[in-house]
């Protein structure tokens, strides 16, 4: 039996003894291949040109690069390399800076201080289309939420709810969530697993245009802006809860 192709990545971080680290490492695995290297945005899209066809599927992105931060550039990024998955691997525990990776089409959020086989199963992940988010920020994921949905709602961010009331932020993220209809719900499951609305349809019974509409609805309820964003919202709210009932 043919082993799978390995997952081709690219590493963006400007600190070089870490980035070789982290490169060395992955390149020790064999579901990856290290096919580049940036130590900022700018020399990230140079690589991004020059491999072309060959070039990653997934990126490991630090936020705090010189020049543009990783969030700033992830629509650069992502336009550069169409279906390209971005995971933000960062020291930054900020909710702010989680929510505008989620909002800006980051498929995860990782801190450096995972362990590697959390980082390898995030890239895994990434690659199948599903989302991750470190557990010490799933707490986080429900402020996310909140600046997300006053954002859309256009609440200045002066007047959002203080951040650090973990227990009530998940809480209201779950109410919101119990807006959702019996089907919606079952369409957000789905997101979260990664498929797409054709393989949605098929799993549901329904026409492809009436999952469009669902997720339209989702997303509009939830006050989110994209489906990477109700995936990792939803991810979030279950480790919160199973973090919950285990304290």
């Amino acid at each position: 039996m043919t082993s799978p192709a390995p997952i081709r990545l690219m590493v963006v971080d400007d600190h070089t003894l870490f980035r070789r680290g982290l490169v060395a490492l992955l390149a020790a695995d064999g579901r990856f291949e290290v096919v580049g290297e940036a130590g900022d945005a700018a020399q990230a899209l140079q690589a991004l040109a020059r491999l072309g066809a060959q070039g990653p599927q997934v990126m490991l992105l630090d936020n705090h690069l010189p020049g543009v931060t990783g969030v700033a550039a992830l629509p650069s990024l992502l336009a550069a390399a169409p279906g390209l998955r971005v995971l933000m691997l960062t020291m930054s525990e900020d909710e702010h800076d989680l929510a505008a990776a989620l909002k800006g089409g980051a498929c995860g959020y990782l801190l450096k201080s995972a362990e590697a086989d959390e980082l390898g199963t995030a890239i895994v992940r990434a690659m199948a289309g599903q989302s991750s988010v470190s557990e010490p920020m799933t707490a986080k994921l429900a402020s996310a939420f909140r600046l997300a949905s006053d954002a859309a709602a256009g609440v200045p961010a002066s007047a959002a709810p203080a951040a650090g009331d973990a227990d009530e932020g998940t809480a209201q993220a779950a109410r919101v969530l119990q807006s959702l209809s019996a089907r919606e719900r079952e369409t957000l499951e789905l997101i979260a697993r990664g498929d797409s609305n054709k393989e949605i349809a098929r799993a549901l019974g329904i026409a492809e245009a009436t999952v469009k509409i669902h997720v339209q609805n989702i997303l509009r309820k939830l006050g989110l802006v994209s489906r990477v964003q109700a995936a990792a919202l939803l991810s979030g709210l279950r480790a919160a809860t199973a973090s919950a009932a285990r304290r």
